[in-house]
C-alpha cells in the first residue's frame, strides 16, 4: 500500500523534462567516454608491440599482445625499490599532514579562540607568497634534511588551503554536541578525538587522497633533494627509464646490458605503472569525496 502511495504522490515528468534529462545523460556519457579512451589506449599501448604502435594511430586491444615494456621495466629491479619508496612517502607523509591540518585546523574553527583572526591571516599570506626555490632549498639543507625523505614529508606537512577546507568542515559540527561533552567532562582533546574526527570523515577521507596523490606524484622536490639513488622514488626511476628508451644515455643503465629498448611501449608502460597503485586507492574514498570537499568549502 505504501508502495502504491508513494508511486502515486511521485511527480511525474514532462516530455521536455525527460528530454533534458536525456540529453545530459548523453553528454555525461561522451565526457566519460573522451575521458577514458585516453587511458584505455596507454594500458593497451604498454601490452602492444613496437611494431603497432608505430603503424596505428589509435587502437583500444593490441592485435599481439607483448610483455617486452615491463620486462624492460622491471629488469634492473630498480622499478620495486622506486615503488616501495614512494608508498613509504606517500603512507608517512599523508599521515603526517593529516596530524598536523588537523590539529591546526581545530583551535582556528572555535570563534572564541583568540587571534584567531590574525592567524588565519597570517595562512592565507603564506598561499598567495612563497619563499621561492633557492630559500626553501637553503633551509632544508641547514636544518639537515637535505637527501633525507623528511624534506619531502615535512616541507609541505601543512597545505593552507586543505586547513582550511577542514576547519569550514569543523566549524558546522554544532556546537551542543562540544558543550554536551563538556558537561560530561570532556576536555578540548577528548572532544577533538572522541567527536570531531569520527565526523569529520568525509572531508578527512577528501583531504588525506589530495594529499596522497601530492606525495604519489611529487617528481620535483624528490629531485631536488634526494640524492641518493636508493631513495629516488618511483617518477625518478621511470624517467631514468624513458630517457633510456628514448635514446638519451643515463649513469643508472647500460644499454648493454638492457638491449635495444621499445621506445613508446616503455613510456606508456612507465605511466601505466605510475598512475594505476594511486588510481586504485580513490574507489575507497569515493564515497565521502563530494561531500567532504563540498561542505567543507560551502562556508568561511
Amino acid at each position: 500500500m505504501k508502495l502504491k502511495k508513494a508511486h502515486k504522490n511521485k511527480i511525474k515528468s514532462s516530455p521536455a523534462d525527460r528530454a533534458v534529462q536525456i540529453a545530459i545523460y548523453v553528454i555525461v556519457g561522451l565526457v566519460g567516454l573522451i575521458t577514458l579512451l585516453p587511458f584505455l589506449y596507454i594500458i593497451a599501448g604498454s601490452f602492444a608491440t613496437e611494431k603497432e604502435l608505430t603503424e596505428k594511430a589509435f587502437f583500444i586491444i593490441p592485435t599481439e599482445v607483448s610483455l617486452n615494456a615491463y620486462n624492460y621495466i622491471t629488469r634492473t629491479g630498480e622499478i620495486f625499490r622506486g615503488l616501495k619508496n614512494s608508498i613509504f612517502l606517500t603512507v608517512v607523509g599523508t599521515i603526517t599532514n593529516m596530524f598536523f591540518t588537523t590539529t591546526f585546523a581545530y583551535p582556528l574553527s572555535q570563534k572564541d579562540f583568540k587571534g584567531r583572526n590574525v592567524v588565519l591571516n597570517l595562512v592565507i599570506v603564506t598561499m598567495l607568497f612563497s619563499g621561492g626555490m633557492i630559500p626553501t632549498f637553503l633551509v632544508v639543507k641547514n636544518l639537515g634534511l637535505y637527501n633525507s625523505f623528511w624534506s619531502l614529508i615535512l616541507l609541505g606537512a601543512v597545505s593552507p588551503f586543505n586547513m582550511i577546507i577542514i576547519k569550514n568542515f569543523f566549524q558546522e559540527i554544532p556546537a551542543e554536541l562540544k558543550e554536551a561533552a563538556r558537561i560530561d567532562g570532556s576536555n578540548d582533546l577528548g572532544i577533538f578525538v572522541k567527536i570531531i574526527l569520527p565526523l569529520s570523515k568525509p572531508v578527512l577521507a577528501s583531504i588525506s587522497l589530495f594529499y596522497a596523490v601530492g606525495h604519489w606524484n611529487d617528481y620535483f622536490s624528490a629531485m631536488i633533494y634526494l640524492q641518493d639513488p636508493k631513495k629516488e622514488t618511483v617518477q625518478i626511476v621511470l624517467r631514468r627509464i624513458v630517457l633510456l628508451a628514448g635514446g638519451i644515455q643515463t649513469d643508472m643503465f647500460d644499454f648493454d646490458i638492457l638491449g635495444t629498448p621499445p621506445d613508446k611501449a616503455v613510456k606508456m608502460a612507465a605511466t601505466v605503472v605510475a598512475t594505476i597503485p594511486i588510481l586504485a586507492v580513490y574507489p575507497f574514498v569515493q564515497k565521502f569525496f563530494t561531500k567532504g570537499v563540498m561542505v567543507g568549502a560551502v562556508k568561511g
